[in-house]
């Protein structure tokens, strides 16, 4: 690992809580697409097991941000534990009426139980900032953090297509329960590197979505989160479709991995420039890579298409990290990061429903489409909000508290 990743693990316990937030983290990648899998194996429905999937990331869209306004109000450990057992009472009623063909509602039910899954990812990110918070070493934290989540994205579809069409359908959703559970009651354990709460009376009130610039984030991120949640449930059904439905996790493991890439190598830069004119560049960027999907024709064609595709992503997101904490108040950063989770989790909602339809009508290829004109739609949004991006609020801020300061202080 490059010194600057190996000097963020100087302080004591980010070893601990950086391992936790991986095991926590991974059952995202592992959940949605098990479902589709575990679903489509069972019934051969793909529109039944897209629709379940966005159920799943709709209502972690609605839970999340509530979840982590009351981290901020009262600490991780206390609110975390008892929104995980929610979470995995859900799941598992969601595997034994799937096994035993209990009504499609009892699986819906079970899904929006499911959402209540806190966003391990922003708990990490958090701490981080707790011990780096005003320092170039902040960046190399969130983009060390995005390609764990890549990580998570490369290894997640792997362990959990594998297991459900190897072993039983049921299999990857079960792992992915354990995965969760271990990671989150290990992470809560870890109190000296919790961030400190802030109650009610200190914090101002109101919403973290009352900023203007977090508000363009998070609309952007839900066409984006179209994207994602489109082209995991495309790619499972044209594996299908060429006989190597197996396939598709190694597939998508290389979307990640080109994700993963990109993000270690932008992490040992630092940059002068404004971040919000990198951030609409990323968007751009991905919304292009979404084409050559629609002239795909066999695996290995997609594998690179997607691979190439993945080398926009975590660049964007390491540069969303930075324009929330511009844009968000200190005492409501964990849920400001929170909500552009929210925004990806609604997109990734319409985008697997969406492309379930459109399987079940016109074939895998079609599918395609659908990432297509999400991206369009990112580049839309992103474009019409740059004014407010380009504003952040006065006072607000983790590691920029100024506009002005981002050149002396080189953190993008």
């Amino acid at each position: 690992m490059p010194s600057p990743y190996r000097a963020l693990f100087a302080a004591p316990g980010s070893k601990g809580f950086s391992t936790a937030g991986f095991l926590g983290r991974i059952p995202v990648s592992m959940m949605g697409i098990g479902v589709v899998t575990m679903i489509s194996q069972l019934t051969g429905r793909y529109g039944l097991a897209g629709a379940l999937s966005a159920t799943i990331a709709l209502s972690a869209a609605v839970a999340g941000p509530q979840v982590s306004r009351l981290v901020d109000q009262f600490g991780q450990r206390r609110v975390l534990r008892p929104a995980t057992l929610i979470s995995l009472t859900a799941a598992a009623i969601l595997l034994f009426a799937a096994h035993y063909g209990w009504p499609d509602w009892v699986l819906f039910v079970a899904c929006v139980g499911i959402g209540c899954v806190p966003s391990v990812g922003a708990m990490i990110r958090a701490r981080w900032a707790a011990l780096y918070r005003g320092t170039p070493q902040l960046h190399t934290a969130y983009s060390f953090e995005s390609v764990v989540d890549e990580m998570c994205f490369i290894f997640g579809p792997i362990i959990s297509i594998g297991l459900s069409t190897a072993w039983f359908p049921e299999a990857g959703p079960l792992f992915a329960a354990c995965f969760l559970a271990v990671g989150v009651f290990w992470l809560t354990a870890q109190r000296a590197t919790e961030p400190v709460p802030h109650p009610r009376e200190h914090r101002g009130g109101g919403t973290a979505m009352r900023s203007r610039g977090l508000q363009v984030l998070v609309a952007t991120f839900v066409a984006t989160g179209a994207i994602f949640g489109a082209v995991d449930v495309v790619t499972v059904a044209f594996a299908d479709e060429e006989g190597h439905k197996a396939a598709a996790s190694v597939v998508l493991a290389l979307y990640a991995a080109g994700s993963c890439v990109a993000g270690m190598v932008f992490g040992l830069l630092h940059f002068a420039g404004a971040p919000e004119r990198r951030w609409l560049l990323g968007v751009c960027a991905m919304a292009v890579s979404m084409i050559p999907l629609l002239l795909v024709g066999n695996l290995p064609f997609l594998a690179v298409a997607l691979f190439v595709a993945g080398l926009s992503i975590a660049p964007t997101m390491i540069t969303t990290m930075s324009l929330i904490e511009e844009h968000v108040p200190r005492a409501q950063l964990t849920e400001g990061m929170t909500w552009v989770s929210t925004g990806l989790a609604a997109g990734v909602a319409l985008g697997s429903s969406a492309a379930g339809w459109v399987i079940d009508a016109a074939g895998a290829r079609a599918g395609y489409g659908v990432p297509a004109v999400a991206g369009a739609v990112a580049v839309a949004v992103g474009f019409l909000g740059f004014r407010r991006l380009k504003r952040p609020a006065t006072g607000r801020g983790g590691s920029v508290e100024q506009h002005s300061e981002r050149k002396e202080r080189h953190v993008a």
